[in-house]
């Protein structure tokens, strides 16, 4: 008999409020956004051939920023999910979220829709690497957004950057600790890296010595570690691992709705 790995979904949301120089994702400056939704369930119907009788294992929803999405319009997309999908009983669901759209009773609401999980885009703790990044919060937004995270959803990431312009081992080390003081369940480590096609390409900023962002990387791994934190791919650590990102990782089946998503089926 035929074993088919876990099956999941991932949601492309397009928008943010300011595209970052470092960003090369399909992501656009916030336009209009009207019939959306109805466009995402259309090229979900495309799909529902390719998956009949298989439940759905995760759901990611990536951008762009979807936190910029209103609970109706959430709601709406979980609606046609959920008359479309069947989902497994224990489904992890992800939503993307920026600390600069972060607003509590709109939190509550998506938590009450379906959100399971977080996934925030803090970057860093501090202000002046904020700013060198293009983000539009300020690291008391960002450490606001964590904390209130915490205390709404049981499973929280927190994404943080390292090899950042002007950034020393010790500033790396306090943004992770940082992040370690607010609870999260899993933490997202990742080296900036310079894209093609982006405004850092165009006018690249001056990161550290290669031989400083090794030292970030190995003493942040250290660090989690010792704090619980196991790492179960590249940048990705954690006391809870997503099921989404460990389907990637171990070649599970996944469709992708949504401008620019792609997928994969056994």
């Amino acid at each position: 008999m035929l074993v088919l790995p876990p099956l999941s979904l991932y949601i492309h949301y397009p928008w943010c409020v300011k595209k970052c120089p470092y960003c090369d994702f399909n992501s656009h400056e916030t336009g209009n956004r009207e019939g959306y939704i109805t466009t995402l369930l259309k090229d979900l119907d495309n799909e529902l051939d390719m998956i009949q009788g298989r439940n759905i294992h995760s759901i990611f929803i990536g951008g762009g920023t979807p936190s910029l999405m209103s609970a109706e319009e959430l709601s709406e997309l979980f609606t046609g999910l959920k008359s479309r999908l069947s989902f497994d009983q224990n489904i992890e669901i992800t939503l993307e979220t920026n600390p600069g759209t972060f607003e509590i009773d709109k939190f509550k609401a998506f938590k009450d829709i379906g959100i399971n999980r977080l996934s925030i885009g803090v970057q860093s703790f501090q202000d002046h690497h904020l700013k060198a990044l293009g983000r539009i919060h300020s690291a008391q937004e960002a450490s606001k957004a964590c904390a209130s995270a915490s205390q709404i959803f049981d499973n929280f990431n927190i994404d943080l950057m390292y090899g950042l312009e002007g950034q020393s081992i010790n500033s790396c080390l306090s943004d992770l600790n940082q992040a370690i003081d607010l609870n999260p369940q899993h933490i997202s480590f990742y080296q900036l890296t310079i894209e093609p096609n982006t405004l850092f390409a165009k006018f690249p900023p001056a990161l550290p010595e290669d031989e400083d962002i090794w030292r970030m990387g190995e003493q942040g791994v250290t660090l989690l570690e010792q704090h619980g934190f196991t790492r179960y791919e590249v940048s990705a650590f954690g006391k809870i691992p997503s099921k989404h990102n460990l389907n990637y990782w171990q070649f599970g089946d996944y469709i992708g709705i949504g401008a620019g998503a792609h997928g994969k089926i056994t």
